[in-house]
């Protein structure tokens, strides 16, 4: 797994770890830089029954921050300004070498690629990687479909650049009726225009990414069945949604901050009795399916 550096996708991924692990048994290993490697052991619930640290192996990816031009011990976006984040962004893309050798690594020693590398959407480059080494990519937005649809589409297409007069504008993969207004889009993305680097690394790591063998959305069928209808017709490639990923102990007690419906749905979506599973449960017995038959043909490509 290669999570985005943000705590906001590091924590997600996490989840996603021990989901997988839950249904299948895999042993997982996660990629990123030192600290964040530090703050995902500090993660892990070593009191539970299975400790994360039993199936998931965390492993570190060089990276100096000042030799990049940001701040000393910079491996995250917590407490960057705006402009930094952006620049953090286009530093992020210096990891794909020594993750390419890590995998490459991984492939001699087991000898054979992994079976999987779920990437997050920002690291679409991981496609081009698998894709090299012998095994399937499968990418991971940690947002809902609605949203991610939104935000993949305005930066592929920057569809506020052609709107005339109008403050309204038509989004592609929306409906024609949905209209989305320039007031809600932030300042730098109403000033992207291609060329900028905000656009150019959210387009090539989207386009990356719709090179993937699939997406996985954090979200759950019933909750967003036509934002995911959209989204698939969007990508032209599978959408697993495998949410909630939330924290055990939300699904297990009682919140004020849901209403008892969504309660209800949030777990009857991850229910797994038998041959009755829910939607999210479904959702992930297929993906395992759909990489297992991937892997098998691009291991055979690979040899």
């Amino acid at each position: 797994m290669l999570p985005f550096l943000a705590h906001g996708h590091l924590i997600p991924f996490i989840a996603l770890a021990r989901q997988i692990h839950q249904a299948t048994g895999f042993r997982i290993s996660i990629a990123s830089t030192p600290l964040n490697i530090q703050y995902l052991s500090s993660t892990f619930n070593s009191s539970s029954d299975e400790p994360e640290n039993d199936y998931i192996t965390l492993l570190e990816l060089p990276f100096c921050s000042a030799d990049n031009g940001l701040p000393p011990n910079t491996e995250n976006t917590e407490n960057l300004s705006l402009d930094a984040i952006g620049k953090f962004f286009s530093v992020s893309q210096s990891l794909r070498a020594p993750f390419h050798s890590l995998v490459s690594d991984i492939s001699a020693k087991q000898g054979h690629p992994p079976l999987c590398i779920i990437s997050d959407v920002f690291f679409g480059w991981a496609s081009e990687v698998a894709n090299s080494l012998g095994t399937v990519n499968v990418t991971f937005s940690t947002g809902g479909a609605y949203g991610t649809l939104a935000y993949s589409s305005i930066w592929l297409n920057l569809p506020h650049r052609g709107r005339g007069d109008s403050d309204e504008f038509h989004l592609p993969g929306f409906p024609d009726r949905c209209r989305f207004h320039i007031t809600q889009l932030h300042h730098f993305l109403r000033n992207a225009d291609g060329t900028d680097s905000w656009s150019k690394f959210f387009q090539s790591q989207i386009s990356f990414s719709m090179q993937s063998a699939g997406w996985l959305c954090n979200t759950v069928e019933e909750f967003e069945p036509a934002g995911l209808e959209w989204l698939r017709n969007f990508l032209k490639l599978p959408v697993w949604a495998i949410g909630p990923l939330l924290p055990p102990t939300v699904l297990k007690k009682d919140s004020s901050s849901l209403s008892a419906v969504a309660s209800d749905q949030l777990r009857a979506a991850v229910r797994d009795e038998g041959e009755d599973k829910g939607s999210s449960i479904r959702a992930l017995d297929d993906l395992i399916k759909t990489i297992q038959s991937k892997w098998q043909m691009s291991s055979i490509r690979y040899d």
